[in-house]
């Protein structure tokens, strides 16, 4: 359903009765014609509105799977728990989307299908698990599972965001304040103690120097600032070589970069856990891994993964020649396939890197908050001292 639009229309069924709901169609008239299809005569029609990926929030589509498992469980067809669950949903958008979905289930499409229809809301690893549903006849498991592992996930990546932000808004913070006490404070301090006649300590003239530099230059600085850092991130997007440096870059940042590894680390292995308790084999997980992720780097190793794993070789010896996966992958993988239980370890490991993320972000915060208040301190400090230390000359040059 590339380019749809959503139509919010107005209408009276074949009762007299007014009822109201929300299509996505290409046009007007496509929307007309499914409206007559359903005995409706129409009344209003609102102009179409694109949805953007970014509006299919991660916590409605969790809360979708949970409440269709639990209906799927209490006996509903799919048809039927669909139908009920986009009645009561109050985002007219997900009301259109769901409308959609059971429409397409009442047609014999297959759910998995009519959710890769959808693929700017469902990424690959939904309908992929939900195919497997289909053939095992398991579907409220696997939108149970599917909801647990992606709750876990987010949750793991809003902690890491968090973690890494905080200490980056309180530098910003931090420079923003220096900067405008050098702009705009200390010049008013400096034409009071230009009134007395008196030389200026060394410190201080250095300090005005550099404001007197930055009122000059500020502006051209911040422009510069700008367009390089624009450039750098159109090269990186365009350059597949750029986007590498850069996510080597990031890996090879203090706590940081073990940060981000354990983040990407946890999201692969308990994505690979999941296709496995649900049936698919370890290169459709891989496949399935791959379309989950967005960094380069990392997709570029799960496809060789994928081309280790095709040629006949075990997971454990591939990880082994990784430089982005860690020696204890390699020793529970290898564990696991020797001992035929490689969900379970799969499982543990996504476990390990997400409580070994966890802490190290709490760790992170812990060890910035006051790195950021020395920071803090020494900047407004440093300032503080040049604006008043003259004064301590004032009373020579009275004298």
């Amino acid at each position: 359903m590339a380019n749809a639009l959503l139509f919010r229309w107005q209408a009276m069924d074949k009762s007299g009765a007014m009822v109201q709901g929300a299509f996505f169609c290409h046009n007007q008239q496509e929307v007309m014609e499914r409206m007559l299809a359903k005995g409706l005569t129409p009344l209003t029609l609102s102009s179409g509105k694109r949805y953007r990926a970014k509006e299919w929030q991660w916590q409605q589509k969790i809360a979708l799977f949970r409440q269709l498992a639990t209906l799927l469980k209490a006996g509903l067809t799919l048809s039927a728990s669909l139908h009920l669950l986009g009645e009561e949903h109050q985002h007219p958008g997900w009301q259109a989307l769901l409308s959609q979905l059971q429409t397409s289930v009442a047609e014999g499409i297959p759910f998995s299908t009519a959710l890769a229809m959808w693929p700017e809301v469902f990424p690959p690893l939904f309908p992929a698990l939900m195919s497997v549903g289909e053939v095992t006849g398991r579907i409220e498991t696997c939108c149970q599972q599917l909801a647990s592992q992606q709750e876990r996930q987010q949750r793991l990546q809003k902690k890491v965001a968090k973690a890494l932000r905080y200490p980056l808004f309180i530098l910003l913070l931090a420079l923003m304040v220096s900067v405008g006490m050098l702009v705009f404070v200390l010049p008013e301090f400096i034409s009071v103690y230009q009134a007395f006649d008196a030389p200026l300590p060394a410190f201080t003239a250095g300090v005005v120097a550099l404001a007197e530099w930055l009122q000059e230059y500020g502006l051209t600085l911040l422009i510069a600032a700008g367009i390089l850092g624009f450039g750098w991130r159109w090269q990186t997007q365009r350059s597949s070589g750029w986007q590498r440096r850069e996510q080597r870059w990031l890996l090879g940042l203090p706590l940081m970069g073990k940060l981000y590894q354990g983040g990407l680390l946890s999201r692969i292995f308990m994505t690979l856990a999941l296709t496995q308790q649900a049936g698919l084999t370890l290169l459709q997980g891989l496949q399935a891994v791959e379309k989950t992720l967005v960094p380069l780097l990392w997709r570029e190793a799960i496809q060789q993964l994928q081309r280790h794993i095709a040629s006949g070789h075990p997971l454990h010896q591939a990880l082994k020649q990784h430089p982005l996966f860690n020696p204890l992958c390699y020793q529970l993988i290898k564990v696991g396939e020797e001992s035929g239980s490689l969900d379970n370890m799969l499982a543990r490991l996504g476990n390990m890197h997400e409580e070994m993320t966890n802490d190290l972000a709490d760790n992170l915060a812990a060890a910035t908050e006051p790195l950021m208040m020395v920071i803090t301190g020494v900047l407004v400090g440093a300032l503080v001292i040049a604006m008043y230390l003259p004064i301590f000359n004032l009373g020579n040059a009275m004298g």
